[in-house]
């Protein structure tokens, strides 16, 4: 079992910047990939970024250039650095987990992120 805990959403003007932490615990050494998804009112959840065990990172179209995924082998933690914020980033950011491939079974609790304009 793996368990995620996420911090660091929170209101932010648009053309701000926000970093979302993503702290792993439990049967880490099984992770082979982490991620972060995304999902707003009335819409379905959404890959926003990812990152391999071997650092190999993929973007969602709409946050490439704006959004960095990154990860700190020994804090076992995922951050999303998310720069250039728009109105339509607004939703609660899930960090999940996958064991085998990018197949993601474990998920955080979401932290709320607000971008006003």
């Amino acid at each position: 079992q793996v368990q995620l805990v996420e911090s660091g959403g929170g209101l932010v003007q648009a053309g701000g910047s926000l970093r979302l932490s993503c702290a792993a615990s439990g049967s880490i050494f099984s992770i082979n990939a982490m991620g972060w998804y995304r999902q707003a009112p009335g819409k379905q959840r959404d890959l926003v970024a990812d990152i391999t065990k071997g650092g190999s990172t993929d973007y969602a179209d709409s946050v490439k250039g704006r959004f960095t995924i990154s990860r700190d082998n020994a804090k076992n933690t995922v951050y999303l650095h998310m720069n250039s914020l728009k109105p339509e980033d607004t939703a609660v950011y899930y960090c999940a987990a996958a064991i085998v491939g990018r197949t993601y079974t474990n998920w955080g609790q979401g932290t709320q992120v607000t971008v006003s304009s």
